[in-house]
C-alpha cells in the first residue's frame, strides 16, 4: 500500500507529557473488496484479529494483520449491525430486510441460529452486565432486548423517536441517540426502562455514538456537522466541536484517548481532550466520498472505512416507483479505506 503522511504535529495538553505530540493519521492505502450493493456497520475484533464488514447481503471477514479476506457470511437480505460476544464465541448480525438477528460461530463462521424480530433490526449493542443484546428498530421506534446466551427475546423498549447508534457503559446503562428528537436516552439494562432524556443542543440529527468508559463521556456525531461531548452521568453537553459533512459513525480509542467522526463528505475528524472537558479538533484527514462508517482496531489504532464509487440515484421502476434519492454504489468498486497512525507499519 502507498502511504501519504501529514507532517504537522499538535501538542496535547493534559493527556500526554509536556512536549509530547498528538498522534497524527494518514490514509495508508485501500483494500478492494468488489461485489455489489450498499453497506453499513463494520466491527473490529482486536483480540481475535478479525474485521467484519457488512456489504449488502453478506459480511466479509478479513484478517486485521494481513488485510486479507479469510471468509464470508452470505445469504442475507441486508446486513446492518455486527456484534461479537467473546465470552460466548458468538457473533450477531442484524438482517434488516429479513427481520431477523442471525447468530454465528465467531471462530468457524458457521450460522448457529436465526432470531425473528419486528421490522428492520438495525443498530446493536451488547451489555456485559446483563448479557443482553440490544437491537434498534427504526420503523417501530423501539429496541428489542435479547438474551445473548439463549437467543430469546426478553423485552421490548418503546422509544420517543428513531433510534440511531447505541452504546453501553458496563454499569447497567444503555445510551441511544434519537435522531429525530435531537436527544439521547439512557436505559437501565436490567429493568429495560428509560431513566433519562439528554437534550443534545446544539447538535441536531444525532447518529454515530462512541463512549469513553474511563471518564464517562459520550461522543455523538450529528447531522449538522457537530460532535456533542456528553457527560454520561448527568447528561450535560460539555463540549460541541465542528466535524465534517455527512457524519455517520463515531469512535473513541482508549489507547490514544482520541475521538473520531467518519464523514460521508470525504474526511475523518480527529478530536483530542486537552483538559477537564476541554476538547479540540486536531486533524481532518481527507478520505473518500461515502466513507461514513468505520471500525477501529484498538491494538494498532488503525481505522477502516467502507466506501465505493458512487453513481446516480436509482431510476424509478414499476416495482419501485419512488426510489430513494441518494447515490448508488457502482458494482465492483466497494473497498475499505485504511487510515493509520503516522509512522505505523502498513501492508
Amino acid at each position: 500500500m502507498k502511504s501519504s503522511y501529514c507532517a504537522a504535529l499538535f501538542t496535547v495538553l493534559g493527556l500526554l507529557p509536556i512536549g509530547a505530540s498528538a498522534q497524527q493519521y494518514a490514509v495508508a492505502g485501500s483494500i478492494p473488496l468488489g461485489g455489489q450493493g450498499a453497506w453499513d456497520y463494520l466491527r473490529a475484533d482486536s483480540d481475535a484479529r478479525r474485521l467484519y464488514v457488512s456489504h449488502s447481503s453478506e459480511v466479509v471477514v478479513l484478517d486485521l494483520d494481513s488485510k486479507q479476506v479469510v471468509g464470508k457470511l452470505t445469504g442475507f437480505g441486508f446486513v446492518h449491525g455486527i456484534v461479537i460476544v467473546k465470552s460466548l464465541n458468538t457473533g450477531f448480525l442484524s438482517d434488516g430486510q429479513k427481520n431477523e438477528v442471525v447468530t454465528f460461530d465467531s471462530k468457524t463462521l458457521q450460522i448457529k441460529d436465526r432470531i425473528k424480530t419486528v421490522a428492520n433490526p438495525n443498530s446493536m449493542a451488547y451489555d456485559t452486565v446483563t448479557g443482553k443484546l440490544f437491537v434498534g428498530h427504526k420503523p417501530s421506534k423501539s429496541i428489542s432486548a435479547i438474551n445473548a446466551a439463549t437467543g430469546k427475546i426478553v423485552g421490548r423498549i418503546e422509544l420517543p423517536g428513531i433510534p440511531e447508534f447505541p452504546a453501553t457503559d458496563g454499569r447497567s446503562s444503555l445510551f441511544v441517540n434519537i435522531e429525530d428528537k435531537n436527544e439521547m436516552v439512557r436505559i437501565d439494562t436490567k429493568t429495560l426502562k428509560i431513566t433519562a432524556h439528554y437534550p443534545l443542543s446544539p447538535c441536531t440529527g444525532p447518529g454515530g455514538l462512541a463512549i469513553d468508559l474511563q471518564r464517562h463521556r459520550l461522543f455523538a456525531a450529528c447531522g449538522n456537522q457537530t460532535m456533542a461531548v456528553v457527560n454520561s452521568d448527568t447528561g450535560a453537553v460539555v463540549a460541541s466541536l465542528p466535524i465534517g459533512d455527512g457524519p455517520d459513525a463515531a469512535g473513541f480509542d482508549p489507547g490514544t484517548r482520541l475521538a473520531f467522526s467518519s464523514n460521508g463528505g470525504g474526511n475523518l475528524t480527529v478530536i483530542t481532550e486537552e483538559g477537564e472537558d476541554r476538547y479540540r479538533v486536531i486533524q481532518t484527514v481527507v478520505t473518500e466520498p461515502g466513507a461514513r462508517t468505520m471500525a477501529l482496531d484498538e491494538a494498532t489504532h488503525t481505522i477502516f472505512l467502507s466506501t465505493a464509487k458512487l453513481g446516480a440515484p436509482p431510476a424509478p421502476t414499476a416495482e419501485n416507483p419512488h426510489p430513494p434519492n441518494h447515490p448508488t454504489a457502482i458494482a465492483g468498486s466497494f473497498k475499505l479505506v485504511v487510515v493509520s497512525p503516522v509512522g505505523a507499519h502498513s501492508k
